[in-house]
Formats: C-alpha cells, structure tokens, sequence
C-alpha cells in the first residue's frame, strides 16, 4: 500500500451510513458512493421487492458487467494503437 495518509470518509448508500478508509480523496470516494447508490436505486425501483443483499449483489453484477464491456473496449484500442505504430 502506498505511503499516503489514509482519509476516512463516511457516505451515504441505499439510506444506510458507511465510512470508507482509504488513500482516495473525499471528493473521490463520495463520488464513488454517488454512483453505486445511483445504481442501487435503479435496481430497486425496477424491482421494489428484493432484499439488501440481493439488490447487492445485482449491482455488483451489474457493475462489473459495465467494468468488463470497459476493459474489453480499452484493450481492443489499445491493440489497435498498437497495430498503427
């Protein structure tokens, strides 16, 4: 881990509190939180019937879903840049 001072943070997700531990910026993390709790509320509101714990793990699913299609973008630009050299 880097030599940076930790900063701790306490944000707001699905109306619950949690404080966040990290090198990140505050600004940084309450974006983060921003976010997820953006995304949880679009997963609940499309179904009001699922517990904490499964809306979770659907936005996890949901948010590593959109981190992969990312990478597999990323890589693919990159290996063209890489071709025109």
């Amino acid at each position: 881990m880097s030599d940076k001072e930790k900063i701790k943070t306490t944000v707001n997700i699905h109306k619950k509190s949690y404080t966040i531990v990290g090198i990140e910026s505050r600004d940084h993390i309450e974006h983060i939180a921003e976010l997820v709790d953006g995304k949880m509320k679009e997963i609940y509101d499309a179904n009001r019937n699922l517990d904490v714990s499964r809306l979770a793990v659907l936005t996890a699913i949901n948010t590593m879903n959109d981190y992969v299609k990312l990478k597999e973008e990323y890589d693919e630009l990159i290996k063209l840049i890489e071709e025109e050299d």
